[in-house]
């Protein structure tokens, strides 16, 4: 079977600099020259260093050398080495529908690519991560890896670069002015930073000394520089320079193995802690329990309680912001809060002194199993995106609640039934393989006949299905049957015949499928769940559309609009006008049977559901081959190709509409000829994926990129269609909003834009904006010159 493979753009995934990278010119040479010679970079340093900062902005700088992309693997809030090759499949957006090991997918995807991939904070998986490496890059002549660790990984082929520290003015040249001084790295640095803290600042005789001894005090090391400018909103240079000096006398009696910079860093993290209150202090060490970052909820539920109450964290979570502690960020419309992974560290260190870390962990577990709990409740409803996209922000929260009731004694059916009501988390997003490992680990444990088991064996069902192992399914499916029997659980069985249902379809039994399925109907209305009953009359209109049943299969179709409609749901909407759109193209009214596919295409491209995504492109060519318009119907095919390359296997899930797919196909091929209908097939299957569902929807057909009249840019043109949004002041959630696309989507065009045109705010991407598509008196600017 095919692994899965994302098929969004291959340009990747790198984070926008938002700040000024500072010096580094020599550095960043290096590590250029150096991943030009080998496949295999690793930059080392101490914590705090600027390992991946740098490794970012030189990957930025070579990204057009990769043609499939630069990408981020974040490694640092990862704990448990088993999950490493899964977690890199998941920064490289491969979705994992197969079964295969993770390990095999990422051979399989990276085989054939020209790819960098920055493998960040590896010091505490090492040996892991020289396995993978090592794999990876014997397989995948095409890839080179850049890594950041405090410790090399230890390969025979391996390049390393030691990261320094910022540089000082020297000690043995004459004193600088105080223009030449302002030009040191780290004085450099300083004077950034401290400009965003005090607005105006700058270096003069009277400060220059005090400026110039924190930076040595400090060592360059930006990290120490960053959290100690954030002391001038209180204190003057000198008040800093002061403190700083005395604090560290108190700090310089650590291991003489220990090099002078991790002391200096330990001992500015210390008297960071000392400088905080007794609340900013417990509630730093509380909040190390936390991966990934958290909202001022999960703050609220884990980390109150003994000396902090509920209605206290908010101003003490304020306060650890103001220190630079926690770092505050806005990802969507709902602020969170993330440490950075040094800081984490020393938190966990004071948690486990103070003896609270087992407590923590199950306050932890507690509030993500009740998250989990809430979400699988707002499933069917208004709110169903805003908790799909939640629950994404919360991965690595969600995966380390399920570890610990994977390793405590006893917890192993929390986790099992945590597992089960994450289901629709594992199917729209980047985990279905992961959600199989966590159901199947817990199915091995929680033997005994449940309502816990029963439901995860239908839920691991489902899952197997879309991976194509119906065997698999259909045993589960069947024990899952007799414990619903067994314990009269009328969900139980209604699931239970519904994908029954599908594994029947799936192997061209209709008639029995339509059994299943009338059952899973009259069941899921018996305990009033519109959730599945959306399914099965889904499932329903399809069948019946198949066997040739018009008036059935547009009435099961329309009552689950009716269905969906009622509770202000999306995402069983989408499928249900894609199995309409199905029916009335098969009755002939093309252009309305276009419009349904385009609302359920447009949806699932909101959400990033390629199983969804690639039903409806299915529709969308087979509508174009029916209309004669057999140059679109071939690119449409071609786009496919990449779609259900991602997936894991063609119309995962509806195997029975094949016979629609090559019917397109062998039409459209004789139509054009066997030469052009491969060229076109080609053409399609080499559009980065955004630009793909723009011209699946059809959007911008006035739009002629590369006209005479349009001024020369680095931006594609999705880039400046967002940048010019960007401009008229909408959010990222506006532009998702407005192009129907989904935030995450927005966010990284906008992070693409700010790093092409090398700028670091939004402000400075409208005056672009305004300077290359000046408009007319009284108009507004439009990326394509239209009114």
């Amino acid at each position: 079977m095919t692994p899965s493979v994302s098929a969004r753009r291959q340009d990747g995934r790198l984070p926008a600099e938002v700040t000024s990278f500072v010096g580094r010119r020599r550095e960043v040479a290096e590590v250029r020259r150096r991943l030009s010679g080998s496949r295999l970079v690793t930059l080392t340093g101490v914590g705090g260093v600027g390992k991946t900062r740098l490794a970012s902005h030189v990957a930025a700088e070579v990204r057009s050398a990769f043609p499939d992309g630069v990408w981020l693997v974040e490694l640092a809030g990862l704990e448990n080495s088993g999950l490493l090759a899964q977690t890199v499949a998941e920064a490289l957006e491969i979705r994992d529908h197969s079964s295969r090991p993770p390990l095999d997918i990422l051979t399989d995807h990276l085989r054939d690519k020209r790819i960098l991939v920055i493998l960040d904070n590896c010091e505490h998986l090492l040996p892991q991560c020289a396995v993978l490496a090592d794999s990876l890059l014997h397989s995948s002549p095409g890839l080179k890896i850049l890594a950041t660790s405090r410790h090399v990984l230890g390969l025979p082929y391996e390049h390393t670069l030691a990261v320094p520290t910022l540089d000082l003015p020297s000690t043995e040249n004459p004193r600088l002015s105080t223009r030449s001084l302002a030009r040191c790295d780290a004085v450099r640095l300083f004077i950034e930073r401290a400009g965003a803290v005090l607005p105006g600042f700058s270096v003069t005789e009277a400060n220059r000394e005090a400026v110039e001894r924190i930076c040595r005090q400090l060592d360059g090391i930006p990290l120490g520089i960053e959290l100690a400018v954030v002391r001038l909103r209180a204190l003057s240079v000198q008040q800093l320079l002061e403190r700083l000096d005395d604090r560290f006398q108190l700090l310089t009696a650590g291991s003489r193995a220990v090099l002078p910079r991790h002391q200096t860093l330990r001992a500015l993290i210390d008297w960071s802690y000392v400088l905080c209150t007794d609340q900013e202090r417990l509630l730093w060490a509380r909040a190390s329990v936390f991966t990934g970052g958290f909202d001022l909820e999960a703050a609220e539920e884990v980390c109150s309680g003994d000396r902090i109450s509920r209605e206290e964290v908010l101003d003490v979570v304020t306060g650890l912001v103001d220190k630079s502690v926690l770092l505050r960020e806005e990802p969507h419309s709902t602020v969170r809060y993330r440490l950075l992974d040094t800081l984490r560290q020393y938190g966990r260190e004071r948690l486990v002194a103070a003896g609270e870390t087992a407590h923590l962990q199950r306050l932890h577990r507690d509030h993500y199993r009740r998250l989990a709990r809430e979400a699988h409740a707002e499933l069917f409803g208004p709110s169903q995106v805003a908790w799909f996209s939640r629950l994404h922000l919360e991965h690595n929260n969600l995966r380390a609640a399920l570890e610990y009731c994977f390793a405590e004694p006893g917890e192993a059916g929390a986790g099992t039934d945590m597992a089960s009501d994450l289901l629709y988390h594992w199917i729209t997003s980047y985990y279905l393989g992961e959600g199989r490992r966590w159901l199947d680990e817990g199915l091995a444990v929680c033997t005994e006949p449940s309502p816990v088991r029963a439901r995860a064996l239908w839920t691991n069902s489902w899952l197997a299905v879309i991976q194509s192992e119906t065997a698999a399914a259909a045993a589960m499916l069947e024990e899952s049957g007799r414990l619903g029997k067994q314990l009269a659980d009328e969900s139980v069985l209604a699931y239970t015949a519904l994908y029954s249902g599908m594994i029947a379809m799936y192997r061209g039994d209709a008639e029995s499928a339509i059994g299943h399925y009338e059952e899973a109907v009259a069941r899921h209305r018996a305990v009033n769940d519109p959730a599945g009953l959306a399914l099965a009359l889904i499932r329903l209109s399809l069948v019946h559309s198949f066997l040739g049943d018009s008036p059935r299969a547009v009435s099961f179709g329309e009552e689950s609009l009716r269905l969906c409609d009622a509770h202000g749901e999306g995402w069983h909407r989408a499928y249900t006008t894609m199995a309409l759109g199905i029916e009335v193209w098969r009755q002939g009214s093309t252009r309305r049977a276009a419009e349904l596919e385009k609302e359920s295409l447009a949806f699932n491209r909101s959400l990033d559901d390629p199983l969804g995504v690639g039903v409806s492109l299915e529709v969308l060519a087979w509508i174009a081959a029916t209309e004669e318009h057999y140059e679109r119907a071939a690119r449409l095919l071609g786009v496919l190709r990449t779609v259900w390359h991602a997936v894991g296997a063609p119309l995962s899930g509806y195997g029975h509409l094949v016979k629609y797919h090559d019917e397109c196909e062998s039409r459209t091929s004789r139509a054009l000829g066997a030469a052009a209908f491969r060229t076109a097939v080609r053409k399609g299957s080499q559009l980065p994926y955004d630009e793909a569902l723009g011209y699946a929807l059809e959007e911008h057909l006035a739009a002629d990129p590369g006209g005479e009249d349009e001024p020369a840019s680095p931006l594609t043109r999705r880039e400046t269609e967002i940048a010019h949004l960007v401009a008229r002041g909408l959010s990222n959630k506006e532009i998702a909003a407005t192009l129907v696309i989904a935030r995450r989507t927005a966010e990284g065009h906008v992070e693409h834009i700010l790093s092409k045109l090398g700028f670091t705010s939004r402000a400075q991407v409208a005056v672009w904006v305004f300077e290359h598509y000046r408009p007319a008196d009284g108009d507004e600017p439009s990326p394509d010159g239209g009114p």
